[in-house]
């Protein structure tokens, strides 16, 4: 990945601190990250690439705000789609997996959700689902997805859902090398 140094955010201080701690987290590991958004809209994208140094773990983002672009360029199951709508758990982890494989990444993450100010396939205003996928093929990395119920303005619950899906990867890449320091040592 060269001698790019992932260095400190420069705009919102709490948003841009978890990124730039994944981006070195991601950089220590040598291992790149993709990004699916629907309701932020590419406030992930944003706040990644506002991290200097963040070209050498960020491959790119895909913004599918429109429920079908979902199914296009992500691979979300139509079916799933008809059936539960956008704003949906196993969504957004299939949202995560489509943009880690479409942007040859080691790592995805997704947003989707209902910023406002009216509810959205049923679900009220707040709901929100963040996910990860990672590239383990066993139970760490296989994917994780949180389900939020926010409260704000629309700004707010954006900008809550950008950090939520940061600390979520952040969690997941430090369980993730704890899987692996058990593996290389042995076991327990």
């Amino acid at each position: 990945m060269g001698d790019h140094l992932i260095g400190e955010p420069v705009g919102d201080p709490v948003v841009e601190s978890s990124a730039a701690r994944v981006l070195r987290m991601l950089a220590e590991r040598d291992q790149t990250l993709a990004v699916a958004e629907s309701l932020t809209g590419g406030l992930v994208a944003a706040a990644l690439t506002s991290v200097p140094g963040a070209s050498a773990v960020f491959r790119g983002s895909v913004t599918a705000y429109a429920t079908p672009l979902k199914r296009e360029l992500l691979g979300v199951d139509g079916a799933l789609l008809e059936r539960r709508g956008a704003v949906d758990g196993e969504v957004a982890l299939q949202m995560a997996a489509g943009v880690r494989s479409r942007l040859g990444a080691d790592w995805g993450i997704a947003t989707t959700g209902v910023a406002g100010p009216e509810a959205q396939d049923g679900q009220p205003v707040g709901t929100v689902f963040v996910a990860v996928r990672g590239p383990a093929a066993g139970a760490v990395g296989a994917g994780k997805v949180a389900a939020l119920r926010l409260n704000g303005d629309r700004a707010e619950i954006r900008r809550e859902s950008v950090r939520s899906v940061l600390e979520l990867l952040a969690s997941e890449l430090s369980e993730n090398a704890r899987a692996k320091d058990t593996e290389q040592n042995g076991g327990n």
